[in-house]
């Protein structure tokens, strides 16, 4: 990786996924002027439903490879509900992405901010702080990324394959217990709870073997364990007692969104999908095409997973520019919300897309910049 010029392979794709993009994009450029001491090179690339309708092709010739070969990928969002496959699925090459770049670990932040919604009277609620790791390259997805993967696929029956494997399932642990050292570091629980189905299924109890297996390295982060329906269920009763979640596929898609409205709803979202040379960064939300253009569209996860991607850069490079950059995203969202200036319409406020990118960006270029 370059030392302090980074590329940055940007696919808006579709619906609101080019309003939050946008908006993203100013940010990072207020950040990176505030802080200085790197630059970014943005490669816009062509993909997505929209793109499929006028083409025949979900990616433009050439983007796989342009976005392999970048240091980071920004994808907005993608999926038109009626631009679809002849088998009836949507529009879907981030999942392609994902297999291609082995990007097993989708690490979701669940955060509660300062005068945002919230869906619990405890006063605990206040401090949710947790993360969903969902494996992101296996697990129920596994035939969804590839459409010739399942056993049976007719017009009276289609099964699909849950598949777990020991390689991709001890990087996975491995990166849980290294997010949870890294948390315990920053006044966190220092905690992993593998969640499972391991009573039911052969690939969930391996999956939960091999999280004791790879529990021994790292003995000075607590484990637990909760099986996923229970899990469902205290995420409601009491999300404060838990730290990092580490989950199959399909268990993350459904759980980080059920937490996701815990502290807001998908607007606050923000989602980084990294592997061992890879790394996308995306806000979890859809693309909403309906309310796409109108200054409505809620930017804030596309923010924060922009911040997300700053520190992967700073922690790929030993380069810590962008690591002060994106604390000081983090601190103006934080700050912003604290002050009561920021007030999304998702949140039934009276700020659109513009007036809450204008507000994160005065945080940044009044701050002071870390380390200073």
């Amino acid at each position: 990786m370059r030392n302090s010029r980074f590329e940055i392979a940007v696919i808006k794709g579709d619906g609101i996924g080019v309003d939050v993009t946008d908006a993203a994009l100013a940010v990072l450029d207020a950040a990176r002027t505030r802080v200085g001491g790197f630059e970014l090179d943005i490669r816009a690339l062509d993909g997505g439903a929209g793109y499929f309708r006028e083409t025949g092709r979900d990616m433009a010739p050439g983007a796989e490879e342009a976005a392999g070969a970048a240091d980071a990928i920004f994808l907005g969002a993608i999926g038109l509900p009626e631009v679809r496959h002849a088998d009836g699925t949507e529009i879907s090459p981030h999942l392609r992405l994902r297999e291609k770049f082995q990007l097993y670990a989708g690490v979701r932040p669940v955060r509660a901010y300062p005068n945002t919604p919230r869906r619990l009277a405890d006063p605990r609620a206040a401090d949710i702080d947790l993360v969903i790791l969902r494996e992101s390259t296996e697990g129920l997805f596994y035939s969804a990324a590839v459409h010739d993967r399942s056993p049976v696929d007719t017009d009276d029956e289609v099964q699909d394959i849950l598949r777990i494997t020991r390689v991709t399932t001890e990087k996975l642990h491995d990166f849980a217990f290294r997010l949870a050292q890294r948390r315990k570091a920053r006044g966190h629980k220092g905690m992993v709870t593998c969640v499972d189905k391991a009573n039911v299924f052969r690939s969930m109890a391996l999956f939960r073997k091999i999280f004791d297996e790879r529990a021994e390295k790292f003995p000075d982060v607590e484990k637990t364990y909760n099986y996923v329906d229970a899990q469902a269920l205290d995420l409601i009763r009491k999300p404060w007692d838990f730290d990092v979640l580490v989950m199959e596929n399909m268990f993350g898609d459904i759980l980080s969104d059920l937490a996701g409205g815990l502290v807001g709803g998908m607007g606050m979202a923000a989602c980084a999908e990294i592997g061992d040379e890879h790394a996308l960064f995306q806000p979890a939300h859809g693309s909403a095409p309906d309310i796409m253009g109108q200054d409505k569209a809620n930017p804030l996860a596309a923010i924060l997973s922009a911040a997300m991607m700053l520190d992967y850069l700073a922690d790929t490079s030993g380069h810590r520019p962008p690591g002060d950059a994106a604390h000081v995203i983090e601190e103006a969202v934080s700050g912003g919300f604290a002050a009561g200036s920021l007030n999304p319409e998702e949140f039934g406020g009276d700020m659109g897309t513009r007036a809450v990118t204008d507000e994160v960006i005065g945080f940044i270029m009044s701050s002071r910049p870390r380390g200073t």
